[in-house]
Formats: C-alpha cells, sequence, structure tokens
C-alpha cells in the first residue's frame, strides 16, 4: 500500500498541516481525526488496517490530515465565538490547500467523501453541509453536532454559521433544494459505554430530527448496547459502511 506524509503550508494557521495518503485509485476519503488528534491516528488505531482491502483494490483513496482542535474547539481558555473564528482558518485550509492537494494527487477535481469519529464526526457533517460543493458525502460516527455545548460565554455569527443543529434549522429556499439533491449523511453511533456520558448518542439523534425536518438525506445507524464509544467500534462501523459508497 502506497503510503506518503507529507506538510501542506498553511498559510491561514500559520503553520505547516500534516497530511498522510494512502493508496493509489479510488475515490478519496478524506479523515478528520478525533479530538486534538493527528495525520497518524487513524494508522495507529487501526482504522486503515480495517479498510486495508478497499485501499488495496483501488476503490479509495485515504487522506488523513492534522486537526487544529487545540487551537480552536478544545481552547477552554476563550469564548465560544473566538474558537468559532479560529476554526475558520482549519475551514480555509481545508478547503484551499487540502482540497487542491487532493485534486492533484486524484489527477483532476472529484467529489470527496469525509469521514470521522467523535469530533471528527462533527467536522466532517459541518463540511459537507457547509461544502457540498466538494464534500457531498459523510460518514460520522459518535459525533456532537451541537458544538455550541462545548464552550462558554459569547456566541456570534461564527458559532452559528459552524453549528449544524443551529443553521440547518434554518435553512430554506433555493439553497437548502440543492443540497437536498446533492449531500447525503450517515450518522452512526453505538448505544454502549461512553456513548451517553459523551452526549453523542443524544446528539446523533436529536440531529437525524433536524435533517429529517428538512428533508436532508441522511440515514441513521445505531447500533447495539454493547458498542461503546471507541476505537474497536468504529473500526467496525466504517468497515460496514464505507464498501457501499466506494
Amino acid at each position: 500500500m502506497r503510503r506518503e506524509h507529507l506538510y501542506l503550508p498553511a498559510a491561514s494557521i500559520g503553520a505547516a498541516g500534516g497530511l498522510i495518503a494512502y493508496g493509489h485509485y479510488g475515490r478519496p476519503l478524506l479523515v478528520f481525526p478525533s479530538e486534538q488528534g493527528n495525520c497518524w491516528d487513524y494508522e495507529d488505531r487501526g482504522m486503515i488496517d480495517a479498510i486495508a482491502w478497499l485501499v488495496n483494490d483501488g476503490r479509495v483513496k485515504v487522506y488523513c490530515v492534522d486537526s487544529y482542535d487545540g487551537d480552536s474547539w478544545s481552547d477552554r481558555s476563550i469564548e465560544t465565538e473566538e474558537r468559532a473564528r479560529r476554526h475558520g482558518r482549519y475551514e480555509a485550509w481545508i478547503a484551499g490547500e487540502v482540497v487542491d492537494w487532493i485534486y492533484s494527487d486524484c489527477g483532476g477535481q472529484q467529489d470527496i467523501i469525509v469521514t470521522g469519529a467523535s469530533l471528527g464526526a462533527y467536522h466532517a457533517a459541518n463540511f459537507a453541509l457547509k461544502r457540498a460543493d466538494l464534500f457531498p458525502l459523510a460518514i460520522c460516527q459518535s459525533g456532537n453536532y451541537d458544538i455550541s455545548t462545548t464552550g462558554w460565554g459569547q456566541r456570534g455569527d461564527a458559532t452559528y454559521f459552524n453549528n449544524p443543529m443551529d443553521y440547518v434549522a434554518n435553512m430554506h429556499g433555493d439553497h437548502l433544494d440543492w443540497l437536498r439533491r446533492r449531500v447525503k449523511l450517515t450518522l452512526v453511533c453505538g448505544q454502549g459505554r461512553w456513548e451517553d456520558t459523551t452526549g453523542s448518542l443524544e446528539s446523533t439523534r436529536r440531529f437525524a430530527a433536524v435533517l429529517a425536518a428538512k428533508q436532508i438525506p441522511f440515514e441513521i445507524d445505531l447500533w447495539g448496547h454493547d458498542v461503546p464509544h471507541d476505537w474497536p467500534s468504529w473500526r467496525s462501523q466504517l468497515a460496514h459502511h464505507l464498501p457501499r459508497v466506494v
């Protein structure tokens, strides 16, 4: 399996961001790590091994990126609105340098699937809904889709427009009609240990209700009460859902 580790310039965040690419051919899959994670986490946690057959068969090319959470959503010293503004720097890097590099690596523009677990699931959903032109499919595992619940202090436009539970509920008109034709989200969550204490199970159910009310294509897949909020669960879930879209 081809494995290429590089650092892409990221002027928006003032540093180079890490990216690891796996595979030679196939549909591109962009992976967001869990909270404050790194581009090598997916490999270290066995996620690449779980889908290696898809990579080796040329059905998918995987691109794992660093997070920027430590300077944005996970920085408890600053108010939610400032966290959201800082997240905008990460968004600019992903939609700019990362997407351009993926296009170059794939030999041209292609629709990119996004995925992630825990906070990575939030990123996958948020990027798909805000930039469905780039990311029309998202596989979201054990996420919390109301980012405003994680912070404190002032909340303004930056928070609102990065909080799917808020902005999806108020979508309407031509953009909503286009989104209904363009995007699809798969929301996956276990019902076992830590899925309740992290809020992931409740948030998944609530977010599914918001998507349903707006008739945005999605499916929800709740695994059993023996399936915890942890990497072994996410390996099995990804190995189940990814072959359906590549």
